[in-house]
């Protein structure tokens, strides 16, 4: 009896053609995936068009309000930083204590020359005790001459003795009251120094203080600006957050050089009667009459320096 093997062949035929397909799609498809390439990051870039502009004898500049002094506060003597009371943003008053040093070394120091002064002071007695008797028997020819001013020598050597010691103690307490940093002047800490615990040198700066008073904006203008303004001009100065805030200003210092990077000058013009709106930090926009002209204007930014020269 014979079989039909051609009619079974074709009847699996279909079913391996459907597999066979399906596993060509799956590769296509994973081939295509890895084939994806990575989209393009889109980076921001600030254009500005070069051209001649005219100006219209009006600048307005961006700044900030600082104070007219700041003052470092720091110790006299070196030690470690036990404890700081302030920190940035605090209010401080003429008098108040910031900061304070171990002050185990300096207690030890006062202790011992307090000690010694004692004794001095005991020798300094002894020495007066002994000058009454021999001034009595000099008197009474009891001793001799050279005996009595011997006693008076030792005498003015006791005295000195007493007063070198008692500058010693003085010495010392001044430096006891140096663990102690109390601020000399009223306003806000700007900045600080060390923190408790670490070992600070003399002189070094432990908190900054803005004194309460007068306040600067503070700009910074390009050359061009800088050569063709008036002299002494009135600027107008409005904070930038609320327009409405106001206040005139005359130009108190100009930067003698320019910033290396920027190559603009810090102008700092004081406020005259500035409101409490305009407080230490705020942005402030000024305003400044300048002679009209034109020129093309290029953000500091875009300038660089090649070959010592510069370029765009």
């Amino acid at each position: 009896m014979s079989v039909d093997n051609t009619n079974q062949g074709f009847g699996k035929s279909p079913v391996m053609c459907a597999v066979l397909a399906c596993a060509a799609m799956v590769l296509l498809s994973s081939c295509q995936r890895g084939q994806e390439e990575k989209a393009a990051e889109i980076r921001p870039v600030r254009v500005t068009i070069v051209e001649d502009r005219a100006h219209n004898g009006m600048v307005s500049l961006t700044g900030t309000v600082q104070a007219q002094a700041e003052i470092n506060q720091s110790f006299r003597i070196g030690g470690r930083l036990i404890e700081r009371t302030v920190d940035v943003g605090d209010s401080v008053t003429a008098g108040q204590l910031v900061a304070r040093l171990d002050p185990q070394n300096e207690e030890s120091s006062l202790q011992s020359v307090r000690a010694q002064l004692a004794a001095a002071r005991a020798q300094l007695v002894e020495a007066q005790n002994n000058h009454t008797r021999m001034r009595d028997l000099v008197a009474e020819d009891a001793v001799s001459r050279a005996t009595f001013d011997q006693a008076v020598a030792m005498l003015k050597t006791a005295e000195s003795q007493v007063e070198s010691m008692e500058s010693q103690v003085s010495l010392a307490e001044n430096r006891l009251s140096y663990t102690r940093l109390v601020s000399d002047v009223a306003g806000v800490v700007t900045a600080r120094g060390p923190e408790p615990g670490e070992v600070v040198a003399a002189g070094s700066m432990v908190i900054q203080v803005a004194r309460d008073g007068a306040r600067d904006a503070v700009f910074a203008v390009s050359a061009q600006v800088k050569d063709s303004a008036p002299a002494n001009p009135e600027i107008l100065v409005e904070l930038t957050s609320n327009p409405t805030v106001t206040a005139s200003g005359r130009v108190r210092e100009i930067a003698p050089r320019a910033d290396p990077v920027t190559g603009t000058f810090a102008v700092r013009v004081g406020l005259i009667d500035p409101p409490a709106a305009m407080r230490l930090g705020s942005t402030v926009t000024g305003r400044m009459p300048v002679d009209a002209s034109t020129g093309i204007e290029i953000p500091a930014s875009a300038l660089v320096r090649t070959g010592g020269q510069p370029a765009v």
